[in-house]
């Protein structure tokens, strides 16, 4: 059984060559630990392998891992469905919130900054499948929202993120990236001055086509940390 450490170094190596074949500078993109269900020892092994961040999906979770130091020394972002009433918990946390995927709840993350006199940064979250089990903008929304959210003061937008279909055939995912790639581009152009940094894309099984198609994050759980055991 491989370890963490060997699996980091495997991902890194298939993600330099996804990117070098795409003529993209492999220290462009950043990889993401997701950790969820993950103890704060296989945290800590993660970062000490270099990991670029951890991302963590539930806030009850997040919460007790902090208590064990579980992240230290590497940055923290929440990556999953974020509830409103959890928000507070959440804001000032973590570096980056991957997951602002409606209006309601760029404002609450505005109202929880505010309270704290910080400024929280966001990926806007693309419902790039239009599936109705999951959360995010949909792509014809999506222009007027990072629009509207330039004038939260106590938030700031740098990027997009999505979580596309279980793909049905490999490659299947390879479309979705490339449309969620050209929303990035545009928006960051027309809306954000050139300034977004990330385009959050591509999990354990996709994100080679991820940065085929643009990512600059990729977000990889089980090929890191092992399959999960749900009970």
């Amino acid at each position: 059984m491989s370890t963490i450490e060997e699996n980091i170094r495997s991902i890194r190596s298939r993600m330099a060559a996804a990117a070098e074949k795409a003529g993209r500078d492999p220290g462009d993109i950043l990889l993401v630990g997701a950790s969820k269900m993950n103890d704060a020892a296989a945290c800590q092994a993660a970062i000490q392998a270099g990991i670029d961040a951890l991302g963590e999906n539930r806030v009850q979770e997040m919460t007790a891992k902090l208590q064990e130091h579980a992240y230290d020394g590497a940055p923290l972002h929440f990556i999953g469905h974020l509830q409103r009433n959890k928000v507070r918990q959440v804001v000032g946390v973590v570096s980056l919130i991957q997951s602002a995927g409606s209006w309601e709840l760029l404002e609450e993350i505005e109202r929880q900054a505010e309270k704290k006199d910080l400024t929280q940064e966001v990926l806007l979250e693309v419902n790039i499948g239009g599936e109705e089990s999951k959360s995010g903008f949909a792509p014809q929304d999506l222009y007027e929202a990072a629009e509207k959210a330039r004038d939260l003061s106590h938030i700031r937008v740098r990027g997009l993120m999505t979580i596309p279909p279980v793909e049905q055939v490999p490659h299947g995912n390879l479309p979705y990236f490339v449309e969620v790639s050209r929303l990035y581009v545009d928006i960051s152009r027309k809306l954000y001055d050139n300034s977004f940094a990330y385009l959050s894309m591509g999990m354990s099984d996709d994100f080679e086509d991820a940065i085929a198609a643009g990512a600059t994050m990729v977000r990889v759980g089980s090929a890191i940390f092992g399959r999960r055991h749900y009970q």
